[in-house]
Protein backbone atom coordinates (compact mmCIF):
# COMPACT_ATOMS: atom_id res chain seq x y z
CA UNK A 1 0.00 0.00 0.00
CA UNK A 2 2.50 2.43 0.95
CA UNK A 3 6.01 2.35 -0.50
CA UNK A 4 9.47 3.62 -1.56
CA UNK A 5 10.26 1.67 -3.74
CA UNK A 6 10.81 1.50 -7.59
CA UNK A 7 7.19 -0.19 -8.93
CA UNK A 8 5.61 -0.30 -12.29
CA UNK A 9 1.78 -0.53 -13.39
CA UNK A 10 -0.57 -2.33 -11.80
CA UNK A 11 -4.61 -2.97 -12.46
CA UNK A 12 -7.01 -4.03 -10.06
CA UNK A 13 -8.82 -7.53 -10.92
CA UNK A 14 -9.89 -9.73 -8.29
CA UNK A 15 -12.54 -13.13 -8.74
CA UNK A 16 -13.51 -15.89 -7.21
CA UNK A 17 -11.13 -18.31 -8.42
CA UNK A 18 -7.92 -15.91 -7.89
CA UNK A 19 -9.47 -15.65 -4.19
CA UNK A 20 -9.25 -18.75 -3.40
CA UNK A 21 -6.46 -19.70 -5.17
CA UNK A 22 -4.12 -17.01 -3.06
CA UNK A 23 -5.98 -18.39 0.31
CA UNK A 24 -4.74 -21.64 -0.09
CA UNK A 25 -1.23 -20.57 -1.33
CA UNK A 26 -1.17 -18.65 2.03
CA UNK A 27 -2.51 -21.26 4.31
CA UNK A 28 0.00 -24.01 2.56
CA UNK A 29 3.30 -21.99 3.22
CA UNK A 30 1.58 -21.26 7.00
CA UNK A 31 -0.31 -23.65 8.03
CA UNK A 32 -0.78 -22.81 11.75
CA UNK A 33 -0.66 -20.01 14.10
CA UNK A 34 2.66 -18.85 14.99
CA UNK A 35 4.10 -19.97 18.40
CA UNK A 36 5.76 -18.09 20.33
CA UNK A 37 9.00 -18.53 19.17
CA UNK A 38 8.33 -18.07 15.92
CA UNK A 39 9.46 -15.08 13.75
CA UNK A 40 6.61 -12.95 12.57
CA UNK A 41 7.05 -12.66 8.82
CA UNK A 42 7.07 -8.79 8.73
CA UNK A 43 9.34 -6.28 10.79
CA UNK A 44 7.46 -4.29 13.46
CA UNK A 45 6.73 -0.80 12.71
CA UNK A 46 9.15 0.66 15.49
CA UNK A 47 9.18 -0.51 18.99
CA UNK A 48 6.09 1.42 20.85
CA UNK A 49 3.18 2.51 18.81
CA UNK A 50 0.32 5.03 20.53
CA UNK A 51 -3.40 3.89 20.71
CA UNK A 52 -4.48 5.98 17.77
CA UNK A 53 -1.54 4.59 15.36
CA UNK A 54 -2.28 0.84 16.20
CA UNK A 55 -5.03 0.25 13.13
CA UNK A 56 -3.28 2.59 10.68
CA UNK A 57 0.17 0.81 11.12
CA UNK A 58 -0.82 -2.65 11.28
CA UNK A 59 -3.36 -2.58 8.57
CA UNK A 60 0.48 -1.16 6.71
CA UNK A 61 1.88 -4.40 8.10
CA UNK A 62 -0.80 -6.39 6.48
CA UNK A 63 -1.36 -4.52 3.27
CA UNK A 64 2.03 -4.48 3.05
CA UNK A 65 2.69 -8.57 3.39
CA UNK A 66 -0.29 -9.55 1.38
CA UNK A 67 0.84 -7.15 -1.65
CA UNK A 68 4.27 -9.03 -1.13
CA UNK A 69 2.02 -12.43 -1.99
CA UNK A 70 0.72 -11.01 -4.58
CA UNK A 71 -2.08 -10.96 -3.20
CA UNK A 72 -5.50 -9.38 -5.02
CA UNK A 73 -5.74 -5.84 -3.65
CA UNK A 74 -9.60 -6.10 -2.33
CA UNK A 75 -8.97 -8.73 -1.00
CA UNK A 76 -5.47 -7.43 0.77
CA UNK A 77 -7.95 -4.74 1.94
CA UNK A 78 -10.31 -7.04 3.37
CA UNK A 79 -8.41 -9.34 4.84
CA UNK A 80 -6.40 -6.24 7.05
CA UNK A 81 -9.78 -4.61 7.97
CA UNK A 82 -10.99 -7.63 9.30
CA UNK A 83 -8.38 -8.92 11.21
CA UNK A 84 -6.98 -5.07 12.39
CA UNK A 85 -11.41 -4.93 13.78
CA UNK A 86 -11.00 -7.84 15.16
CA UNK A 87 -7.56 -6.66 16.94
CA UNK A 88 -9.63 -3.90 18.42
CA UNK A 89 -11.93 -5.54 20.11
CA UNK A 90 -9.37 -7.34 22.29
CA UNK A 91 -7.70 -6.09 24.89
CA UNK A 92 -4.22 -4.05 24.45
CA UNK A 93 -3.38 -3.56 27.81
CA UNK A 94 -0.92 -6.29 28.11
CA UNK A 95 1.15 -4.76 24.75
CA UNK A 96 1.47 -1.70 27.23
CA UNK A 97 5.32 -0.79 27.44
CA UNK A 98 6.68 0.66 31.14
CA UNK A 99 8.32 4.56 30.21
CA UNK A 100 11.59 4.83 30.45
CA UNK A 101 13.44 7.04 32.71
CA UNK A 102 14.14 9.52 29.97
CA UNK A 103 9.98 9.48 28.92
CA UNK A 104 8.76 9.96 32.38
CA UNK A 105 11.54 12.81 33.17
CA UNK A 106 10.48 14.64 30.00
CA UNK A 107 6.40 13.58 30.68
CA UNK A 108 7.41 15.74 33.81
CA UNK A 109 8.49 18.60 32.00
CA UNK A 110 5.56 18.79 30.11
CA UNK A 111 2.56 18.42 32.17
CA UNK A 112 0.23 19.91 30.45
CA UNK A 113 0.16 17.19 27.54
CA UNK A 114 -2.05 14.49 28.35
CA UNK A 115 -0.11 11.42 29.15
CA UNK A 116 0.75 8.97 26.41
CA UNK A 117 0.38 4.84 26.82
CA UNK A 118 2.34 3.23 24.59
CA UNK A 119 2.12 -0.67 23.50
CA UNK A 120 4.56 -2.96 22.42
CA UNK A 121 4.99 -2.87 18.73
CA UNK A 122 6.83 -6.25 18.52
CA UNK A 123 3.78 -8.29 20.92
CA UNK A 124 1.13 -6.35 18.58
CA UNK A 125 3.09 -7.54 15.38
CA UNK A 126 3.02 -11.06 16.56
CA UNK A 127 -0.69 -11.45 17.89
CA UNK A 128 -2.00 -9.38 14.84
CA UNK A 129 -0.37 -12.08 12.43
CA UNK A 130 -2.45 -14.23 14.42
CA UNK A 131 -5.49 -13.10 13.75
CA UNK A 132 -4.73 -12.09 10.35
CA UNK A 133 -4.08 -15.98 10.02
CA UNK A 134 -7.34 -16.65 11.59
CA UNK A 135 -9.28 -14.40 9.18
CA UNK A 136 -7.66 -16.16 5.88
CA UNK A 137 -8.13 -19.94 7.58
CA UNK A 138 -11.96 -18.69 7.80
CA UNK A 139 -12.57 -17.15 4.84
CA UNK A 140 -11.15 -19.92 2.88
CA UNK A 141 -13.98 -22.11 3.59
CA UNK A 142 -16.01 -19.16 2.63
CA UNK A 143 -15.00 -15.83 1.25
CA UNK A 144 -17.57 -12.63 2.05
CA UNK A 145 -18.86 -10.76 -0.82
CA UNK A 146 -17.21 -8.12 0.94
CA UNK A 147 -13.82 -9.32 -0.38
CA UNK A 148 -14.72 -8.24 -3.61
CA UNK A 149 -13.76 -6.63 -6.84
CA UNK A 150 -14.17 -2.66 -6.16
CA UNK A 151 -16.63 -1.19 -8.78
CA UNK A 152 -13.87 0.15 -10.85
CA UNK A 153 -10.68 -0.52 -12.44
CA UNK A 154 -7.61 0.99 -12.17
CA UNK A 155 -4.47 1.48 -14.38
CA UNK A 156 -1.94 2.91 -12.57
CA UNK A 157 1.71 3.50 -13.59
CA UNK A 158 4.49 4.24 -10.79
CA UNK A 159 7.85 4.73 -10.71
CA UNK A 160 9.74 6.05 -8.33
CA UNK A 161 14.29 6.29 -7.80
CA UNK A 162 16.72 7.40 -5.46
CA UNK A 163 18.92 9.21 -7.81
CA UNK A 164 21.85 10.60 -6.70
CA UNK A 165 21.22 11.23 -3.69
CA UNK A 166 21.93 8.92 -0.37
CA UNK A 167 18.73 7.68 0.75
CA UNK A 168 15.25 7.35 -0.85
CA UNK A 169 13.18 9.59 1.33
CA UNK A 170 9.55 9.31 -0.54
CA UNK A 171 7.02 7.26 -0.09
CA UNK A 172 3.98 7.12 -2.22
CA UNK A 173 0.42 5.36 -2.21
CA UNK A 174 -1.73 3.64 -4.29
CA UNK A 175 -5.16 2.45 -2.31
CA UNK A 176 -7.76 1.38 -4.75
CA UNK A 177 -9.59 -0.38 -2.35
CA UNK A 178 -9.90 2.31 0.18
CA UNK A 179 -13.39 0.98 1.38
CA UNK A 180 -12.58 -1.95 1.76
CA UNK A 181 -9.80 -1.44 4.04
CA UNK A 182 -11.70 0.91 6.27
CA UNK A 183 -15.05 -1.13 5.83
CA UNK A 184 -16.99 1.48 4.51
CA UNK A 185 -20.26 -0.04 2.86
CA UNK A 186 -22.18 3.31 1.68
CA UNK A 187 -22.42 3.05 -2.20
CA UNK A 188 -19.74 5.70 -3.31
CA UNK A 189 -16.78 3.73 -4.13
CA UNK A 190 -13.66 5.22 -3.42
CA UNK A 191 -9.93 5.51 -4.74
CA UNK A 192 -6.97 7.22 -3.20
CA UNK A 193 -3.27 8.00 -4.29
CA UNK A 194 -0.54 9.90 -2.89
CA UNK A 195 3.14 10.91 -2.73
CA UNK A 196 4.73 12.27 -0.16
CA UNK A 197 8.89 14.02 -0.36
CA UNK A 198 10.21 13.74 3.31
CA UNK A 199 13.33 15.63 4.27
CA UNK A 200 15.73 15.45 6.79
CA UNK A 201 14.90 11.96 7.03
CA UNK A 202 12.29 9.18 6.13
CA UNK A 203 10.28 9.11 9.10
CA UNK A 204 7.95 12.02 8.60
CA UNK A 205 7.07 10.61 4.40
CA UNK A 206 6.81 7.58 6.06
CA UNK A 207 4.28 8.07 8.95
CA UNK A 208 2.22 10.06 6.29
CA UNK A 209 2.08 7.52 4.06
CA UNK A 210 0.61 5.12 6.61
CA UNK A 211 -1.63 7.66 8.17
CA UNK A 212 -3.05 10.57 6.16
CA UNK A 213 -5.61 8.52 4.45
CA UNK A 214 -6.32 6.18 7.92
CA UNK A 215 -7.23 9.47 9.57
CA UNK A 216 -9.65 10.74 6.58
CA UNK A 217 -11.38 7.19 6.76
CA UNK A 218 -12.22 7.79 10.56
CA UNK A 219 -13.60 11.55 9.77
CA UNK A 220 -17.35 11.02 10.52
CA UNK A 221 -17.68 13.99 7.40
CA UNK A 222 -15.97 12.06 5.24
CA UNK A 223 -19.25 10.92 3.08
CA UNK A 224 -20.85 14.45 3.11
CA UNK A 225 -17.16 16.76 3.51
CA UNK A 226 -14.83 14.93 1.97
CA UNK A 227 -12.72 18.44 1.76
CA UNK A 228 -12.80 18.78 4.90
CA UNK A 229 -11.90 15.31 5.94
CA UNK A 230 -8.79 15.64 4.03
CA UNK A 231 -7.88 18.82 5.64
CA UNK A 232 -8.38 17.12 8.97
CA UNK A 233 -6.82 14.27 8.48
CA UNK A 234 -3.12 16.28 7.27
CA UNK A 235 -3.75 18.26 10.56
CA UNK A 236 -4.25 15.66 12.43
CA UNK A 237 -1.18 13.35 10.98
CA UNK A 238 0.81 16.30 11.63
CA UNK A 239 -0.24 16.52 14.69
CA UNK A 240 0.33 12.64 15.46
CA UNK A 241 3.69 12.82 13.92
CA UNK A 242 4.81 15.94 16.23
CA UNK A 243 4.40 13.39 19.17
CA UNK A 244 6.07 11.06 18.21
CA UNK A 245 9.13 13.21 17.04
CA UNK A 246 9.60 15.00 20.63
CA UNK A 247 9.30 11.04 22.18
CA UNK A 248 11.73 9.68 19.73
CA UNK A 249 13.42 12.85 18.48
CA UNK A 250 13.02 12.54 14.98
CA UNK A 251 13.62 16.22 13.19
CA UNK A 252 12.13 14.80 9.88
CA UNK A 253 9.51 16.63 7.42
CA UNK A 254 7.68 15.29 4.84
CA UNK A 255 5.50 17.73 1.61
CA UNK A 256 2.70 15.66 0.25
CA UNK A 257 -0.18 15.50 -2.39
CA UNK A 258 -3.21 13.11 -2.29
CA UNK A 259 -5.93 12.10 -4.45
CA UNK A 260 -9.44 10.61 -3.09
CA UNK A 261 -11.37 9.91 -5.89
CA UNK A 262 -14.84 9.10 -4.53
CA UNK A 263 -17.82 8.22 -6.95
CA UNK A 264 -17.34 10.60 -9.74
CA UNK A 265 -15.93 13.47 -7.66
CA UNK A 266 -12.17 14.58 -7.50
CA UNK A 267 -10.61 15.90 -4.00
CA UNK A 268 -7.13 16.94 -4.08
CA UNK A 269 -5.54 17.98 -1.11
CA UNK A 270 -1.64 19.26 -0.48
CA UNK A 271 1.21 20.42 1.74
CA UNK A 272 4.17 21.89 0.29
CA UNK A 273 5.55 21.54 -3.58
CA UNK A 274 4.29 17.80 -4.37
CA UNK A 275 2.34 18.55 -6.99
CA UNK A 276 -1.15 16.96 -8.61
CA UNK A 277 -2.26 17.82 -12.07
CA UNK A 278 -5.37 16.44 -14.38
CA UNK A 279 -5.30 16.02 -18.15
CA UNK A 280 -8.60 16.17 -19.74
CA UNK A 281 -8.58 15.54 -23.84
CA UNK A 282 -4.74 16.10 -23.78
CA UNK A 283 -4.84 19.55 -21.54
CA UNK A 284 -2.85 19.97 -18.96
CA UNK A 285 -5.37 21.04 -16.16
CA UNK A 286 -3.39 22.90 -12.75
CA UNK A 287 -5.42 22.10 -9.79
CA UNK A 288 -3.41 24.01 -7.54
CA UNK A 289 -0.64 26.16 -6.68
CA UNK A 290 1.97 24.64 -4.14
CA UNK A 291 3.36 26.08 -0.99
CA UNK A 292 6.81 27.80 -1.00
CA UNK A 293 8.02 30.62 1.09
CA UNK A 294 8.05 33.23 -1.80
CA UNK A 295 4.29 33.11 -2.24
CA UNK A 296 3.22 36.61 -1.11
CA UNK A 297 0.70 34.76 1.44
CA UNK A 298 3.01 32.55 3.04
CA UNK A 299 5.42 35.24 3.42
CA UNK A 300 2.98 37.31 4.82
CA UNK A 301 1.25 34.31 6.95
CA UNK A 302 5.05 33.63 8.31
CA UNK A 303 6.16 36.76 8.85
CA UNK A 304 3.19 37.79 11.27
CA UNK A 305 3.98 34.95 13.18
CA UNK A 306 7.48 36.44 14.15
CA UNK A 307 9.30 34.32 11.31
CA UNK A 308 11.09 35.44 8.35
CA UNK A 309 11.72 34.40 4.62
CA UNK A 310 15.02 34.94 3.02
CA UNK A 311 16.76 33.87 -0.28
CA UNK A 312 19.89 31.58 -0.20
CA UNK A 313 20.12 29.68 -3.07
CA UNK A 314 16.68 29.43 -2.99
CA UNK A 315 13.73 30.99 -0.86
CA UNK A 316 13.68 29.71 2.55
CA UNK A 317 11.23 29.74 5.71
CA UNK A 318 13.96 31.16 8.69
CA UNK A 319 16.78 30.17 6.24
CA UNK A 320 16.43 26.62 6.33
CA UNK A 321 13.31 24.97 4.62
CA UNK A 322 12.61 25.77 0.86
CA UNK A 323 8.81 25.11 1.31
CA UNK A 324 6.29 26.53 3.80
CA UNK A 325 4.06 24.13 4.30
CA UNK A 326 5.11 20.60 5.76
CA UNK A 327 4.29 17.85 8.49
CA UNK A 328 6.79 17.26 11.19
CA UNK A 329 9.73 19.82 11.10
CA UNK A 330 9.22 20.17 14.88
CA UNK A 331 11.71 22.87 15.23
CA UNK A 332 10.13 25.01 12.41
CA UNK A 333 6.41 24.77 13.51
CA UNK A 334 4.35 27.40 13.20
CA UNK A 335 6.18 28.65 10.77
CA UNK A 336 5.96 25.83 8.33
CA UNK A 337 1.91 25.15 8.29
CA UNK A 338 0.58 21.82 8.84
CA UNK A 339 -2.69 23.14 7.32
CA UNK A 340 -3.52 21.52 3.95
CA UNK A 341 -5.04 23.04 1.23
CA UNK A 342 -7.81 21.53 -0.85
CA UNK A 343 -9.46 21.42 -4.09
CA UNK A 344 -13.21 19.39 -5.95
CA UNK A 345 -14.12 19.23 -8.87
CA UNK A 346 -16.73 17.04 -10.55
CA UNK A 347 -15.19 14.29 -13.05
CA UNK A 348 -17.12 14.00 -16.57
CA UNK A 349 -15.53 10.82 -18.27
CA UNK A 350 -13.87 12.91 -20.66
CA UNK A 351 -10.43 13.26 -18.13
CA UNK A 352 -7.40 11.31 -19.19
CA UNK A 353 -5.33 11.05 -16.36
CA UNK A 354 -4.22 12.21 -13.26
CA UNK A 355 -0.58 12.89 -12.29
CA UNK A 356 0.99 13.02 -8.96
CA UNK A 357 4.84 13.75 -8.65
CA UNK A 358 7.56 15.12 -6.38
CA UNK A 359 9.32 18.26 -6.97
CA UNK A 360 12.19 16.33 -8.12
CA UNK A 361 10.39 15.56 -11.01
CA UNK A 362 7.97 18.71 -11.32
CA UNK A 363 11.05 21.35 -10.72
CA UNK A 364 12.76 20.13 -13.99
CA UNK A 365 9.29 18.69 -16.31
CA UNK A 366 6.93 21.46 -16.77
CA UNK A 367 3.09 21.27 -16.69
CA UNK A 368 2.59 21.77 -20.06
CA UNK A 369 4.93 19.37 -21.48
CA UNK A 370 3.53 16.69 -19.29
CA UNK A 371 0.25 15.70 -21.91
CA UNK A 372 3.21 15.45 -25.25
CA UNK A 373 5.37 12.98 -22.72
CA UNK A 374 2.78 10.78 -22.07
CA UNK A 375 1.07 10.70 -25.57
CA UNK A 376 4.33 9.77 -27.11
CA UNK A 377 5.03 6.68 -24.57
CA UNK A 378 1.53 5.47 -25.34
CA UNK A 379 1.99 5.91 -28.88
CA UNK A 380 5.64 4.10 -28.63
CA UNK A 381 3.70 1.27 -26.56
CA UNK A 382 0.66 1.03 -28.82
CA UNK A 383 -1.66 2.00 -25.96
CA UNK A 384 0.11 0.31 -23.08
CA UNK A 385 0.74 3.05 -20.26
CA UNK A 386 2.18 0.68 -17.39
CA UNK A 387 5.55 1.96 -18.23
CA UNK A 388 4.70 5.91 -18.66
CA UNK A 389 6.07 6.71 -15.06
CA UNK A 390 9.41 4.78 -15.62
CA UNK A 391 9.55 7.24 -18.87
CA UNK A 392 8.65 10.44 -17.39
CA UNK A 393 10.95 9.62 -14.42
CA UNK A 394 13.75 9.06 -16.85
CA UNK A 395 12.62 12.45 -18.70
CA UNK A 396 13.24 14.54 -15.29
CA UNK A 397 16.61 12.77 -14.77
CA UNK A 398 17.99 13.37 -17.79
CA UNK A 399 17.09 16.91 -17.45
CA UNK A 400 19.37 17.25 -14.63
CA UNK A 401 17.66 16.24 -11.41
CA UNK A 402 19.20 14.85 -9.16
CA UNK A 403 16.80 14.68 -6.22
CA UNK A 404 14.55 11.68 -5.14
CA UNK A 405 11.96 11.31 -7.91
CA UNK A 406 8.37 9.83 -7.49
CA UNK A 407 5.85 9.84 -10.38
CA UNK A 408 2.17 8.33 -10.47
CA UNK A 409 -0.34 8.29 -13.05
CA UNK A 410 -3.64 6.88 -12.43
CA UNK A 411 -5.48 6.49 -15.75
CA UNK A 412 -9.05 7.34 -15.71
CA UNK A 413 -9.42 6.38 -19.16
CA UNK A 414 -8.36 3.33 -21.30
CA UNK A 415 -4.90 4.83 -22.59
CA UNK A 416 -5.63 3.05 -25.93
CA UNK A 417 -8.54 5.39 -25.91
CA UNK A 418 -6.54 8.68 -25.80
CA UNK A 419 -5.10 7.58 -29.27
CA UNK A 420 -8.32 6.51 -30.98
CA UNK A 421 -9.58 9.31 -30.26
CA UNK A 422 -6.90 11.42 -31.86
CA UNK A 423 -6.69 13.97 -29.53
CA UNK A 424 -3.56 16.32 -29.65
CA UNK A 425 -1.69 16.90 -26.41
CA UNK A 426 1.67 19.38 -26.44
CA UNK A 427 4.33 18.67 -28.75
CA UNK A 428 2.00 17.58 -31.58
CA UNK A 429 1.21 19.84 -34.18
CA UNK A 430 -2.08 21.49 -33.34
CA UNK A 431 -1.24 22.03 -29.35
CA UNK A 432 -0.11 25.44 -28.28
CA UNK A 433 1.85 23.55 -25.31
CA UNK A 434 -0.45 25.75 -22.88
CA UNK A 435 -1.87 24.34 -19.36
CA UNK A 436 -4.82 25.57 -17.74
CA UNK A 437 -5.76 26.00 -14.24
CA UNK A 438 -8.21 24.90 -12.35
CA UNK A 439 -7.69 26.05 -8.44
CA UNK A 440 -11.30 25.32 -7.39
CA UNK A 441 -13.04 23.02 -10.26
CA UNK A 442 -15.71 25.28 -9.81
CA UNK A 443 -15.30 27.90 -12.89
CA UNK A 444 -14.12 26.91 -16.87
CA UNK A 445 -10.41 27.14 -16.38
CA UNK A 446 -8.35 29.62 -18.60
CA UNK A 447 -4.83 29.36 -20.15
CA UNK A 448 -2.25 29.50 -17.53
CA UNK A 449 1.23 31.16 -19.64
CA UNK A 450 3.97 28.89 -19.38
CA UNK A 451 6.37 29.57 -16.22
CA UNK A 452 7.62 27.25 -13.40
CA UNK A 453 6.08 24.68 -12.44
Amino acid sequence: MASGDPQQGSQVACGAEETRGFLDALLRDFPAPLSPESPVPWKAPGTALTQEEVAAELAELAMGFLGSRNAPPPLAASLAHAAVSQLLQTDLSEFRKLPRQEEEEEEEEEEEEAPVTLLDAQGLAWSFFNLLWEVASQWQKQVPPTAGTPQRQWLVSIHAIRNTRRKMEDRHVALPAFNQLFGLSDPVDRAYFAVFDGHGGVDAARYAAVHVHANAARQPGLPTDPEGALRDAFRLTDQMFLRKAKRERLQSGTTGVCALIAGTALHVAWLGDSQVILVQQGQVLKLMEPHRPERQDEKARIEALGGFVSHMDCWRVNGTLAVSRAIGDVFQKPYVSGEADVASRELTGSEDYLLLACDGFFDFVPHQEVAGLVRSHLVRQQGSGLLVAEELVAEARERGSHDNITVMVVFLRDPRELLEGGVQGPGDSDADGRSRDLPSGLSEPQPEAPGRS
